[in-house]
């Protein structure tokens, strides 16, 4: 027993300093990544928002399929649906008068949703730790599932629509913004054009 004790001590000799090398590597490579993302964010924070934004629209697909999990897969393309075709109305140029409201329409209504979908997750998920589920027959692993998938959904869904709407207000403001440079420049140009033809006038009088 001693023997293979000391063979196992001998097998793995030197392994803790291993161990210890690669817990500072970690800890250095998420401090440089942190740095790194939060130059990126100052000096390009459009390029970072659709980049992060996009990963957190698209990666929970991958585990979604993976894991089978349907009724989050049809949540969210019902949800990636509407958001697209409100984004690509956001996004065209001339914009229509009505695009406006709709994308403070469905924006807000995302809002709502998610944030009654959050309260009433974080309810259930107190109510289990305190027991109260046992008043209504419900086993606590079923009501703490119920509670913390609410809560994933309300977040989940709060924070995409935040990230979208606030997107999509950034290019409404663009495109609205080079319409009104635009019928300022060309009144300015009619002014100026008014005022030359009506100088010959006066001088003549």
């Amino acid at each position: 027993m001693r023997v293979e004790h000391a063979r196992m001590h001998a097998k793995h000799r030197g392994h803790e300093a291993m161990h210890a090398e690669m817990v500072l590597i970690l800890i250095a490579t998420l401090v440089v990544a942190q740095l790194l993302l939060v130059q990126w964010k100052q000096r390009h924070p459009r390029s970072y928002n659709m980049v992060t934004l996009f990963q957190m629209w698209v990666v929970p697909l991958y585990f979604t399929v993976k894991l089978h999990w349907w009724r989050f897969l049809v949540i969210w393309s019902f949800f990636s649906a509407v958001t697209a075709f409100v984004t690509f109305r956001a996004t065209r140029k001339p914009l229509v008068q009505t695009t406006p409201r709709l994308v403070y329409k469905w924006f807000l209504l995302i809002y709502k949703i998610s944030y009654a979908t959050g309260i009433v997750g974080y309810m259930a998920v107190m109510f289990t730790l305190f027991g109260l589920n046992l008043l209504f027959k419900i086993k606590p692993e079923d009501a703490m599932d119920f509670g913390i998938s609410l809560l994933f959904y309300g977040l989940y869904y709060g924070v995409l629509e935040r990230d979208f709407a606030e997107m999509c207000a950034d290019y409404m403001a663009s495109t609205i913004g080079r319409y009104s440079d635009s019928m300022s420049s060309a009144s300015a140009a009619g002014a100026s054009w008014e005022r030359s033809r009506r100088a010959p006038t006066a001088k003549r009088r």
